[in-house]
């Protein structure tokens, strides 16, 4: 099972977009708003991301670091 984590903020357009994605094709994910929760910026800044959103995906074996809203990349990782 994988993990989905999705570091965004209310004001990215992008973030809005891959999470209508991701809902749609039933994909759980866990929001970190940036904005909302100092820790979750600093986060952001560690993965050497610059903007949002920036998504992880894990499980068991791996972990993979998307930034922005690459939905061929998604797709392919989450086997979609």
């Amino acid at each position: 099972m994988k993990k989905v984590i999705i570091y965004s903020q209310v004001t990215c357009p992008p973030c809005h977009e891959e999470k209508l994605w991701l809902k749609e094709n039933g994909i759980e994910f866990e929001e970190r708003d940036i904005r909302k929760d100092d820790q979750y910026l600093q986060e952001l800044i560690e993965l050497g991301a610059a903007a949002t959103p920036a998504t992880i995906i894990k499980d068991e074996n791996s972990e993979e670091v998307i930034l922005g809203f690459d939905q061929a990349k998604l797709a392919q990782i989450l086997g979609i």
